[in-house]
């Protein structure tokens, strides 16, 4: 299990200066009001489309894939807004590493947490199943603070950032656990503790089989969730954290047990999961990272997404 990395000298060297004055910007930012914040996360997520056309051209892919009953003027704006999350979600990284416990309660609502004390009975463990909405980074911290728990996580490749990032997430958190060490994700589990784990990536065609996710027919779904289940016998719930609408602050929805997993059937297994994650996101569907290349893996024979 992660633990708080402690601080190194060798992060004073000149080759993390850029990341040194990158951090103290986004400190300096999340001082100011949260209205002010959001006015500016907003208009920075608009301006970097210019800058951003390759992540512009994944985004508007993946919802064309995903939702193509919608108009053309419908996909565009779930683009731009989409992209407003994406400012919105610097402000909101920034807010999870280096507000105070009191500055954050004033900015969010909790729905469903007696949902997690319940499925936590008898100290049965719990997988969290998760989604990346753009303000996880924030939900993580909040939940933290309603609940302590792990997750499961990929490690920064840049080892200032990946103190800087344990740091903030271990505030409110209990640990973190890097995603390729099952064993401790199973025992943590088994141990009763409420682990975080989102299944709604393309983590490439290992560990993974193909299942529907919206309208794609075929999209690469990670086994993790199957894995975990069935050897750790934790029960699952999913959390989610939303941006509200009008920018008035958050609302954390913990939703009650999940029934009827197909612990005996891999294959419905990741159809049955594709499900609830695309319930969760319909939540919120612009605030989705649709930036992330989801359908980067394909069948054989089939011909790339992306160009």
């Amino acid at each position: 299990m992660m633990k708080n990395r402690t601080f190194s000298l060798s992060y004073l060297h000149p080759q993390y200066w850029l990341t040194w004055f990158g951090l103290i910007c986004l400190w300096g930012l999340v001082q100011l009001p949260y209205p002010l914040m959001a006015r500016l996360g907003a208009g920075s997520g608009r301006l970097s489309r210019r800058f951003l056309r390759r992540r512009e051209s994944i985004a508007r892919q993946n919802i064309a894939l995903c939702f193509p009953d919608l108009s053309k003027a419908a996909h565009e704006k779930l683009v731009t807004d989409n992209f407003v999350s994406l400012g919105m979600a610097l402000m909101e990284t920034g807010m999870a590493w280096f507000w105070s416990e009191r500055r954050l309660r004033r900015w969010f609502d909790v729905d469903g947490l007696a949902n997690l004390k319940a499925a936590q009975k008898d100290k049965r463990g719990v997988l969290v199943i998760g989604v990346h909405f753009m303000s996880l980074e924030l939900g993580g911290r909040i939940m933290g603070m309603c609940q302590p728990m792990m997750a499961v996580y990929r490690p920064h490749n840049n080892p200032l950032m990946e103190w800087v990032q344990t740091r903030g997430r271990m505030r409110s958190n209990k640990g973190m656990i890097d995603r390729r060490r099952l064993r401790e994700m199973v025992s943590a589990l088994k141990q009763g503790e409420a682990v975080w784990f989102a299944p709604d990536q393309d983590y490439g065609p290992k560990g993974s089989r193909f299942a529907p996710f919206f309208a794609v027919p075929s999209a690469a779904t990670t086994n993790g969730t199957f894995v975990l289940s069935r050897l750790s016998g934790a029960s699952m719930l999913t959390i989610s954290m939303i941006r509200k609408a009008d920018f008035s602050g958050y609302r954390l929805i913990i939703a009650p047990e999940l029934q009827d997993y197909p612990y005996d059937d891999e294959a419905q297994a990741a159809v049955w999961m594709n499900r609830i994650i695309e319930q969760e996101i319909m939540r919120a569907p612009e605030q989705y990272l649709w930036v992330h290349r989801r359908f980067k893996t394909r069948p054989v024979g089939e011909k790339p997404l992306y160009v």
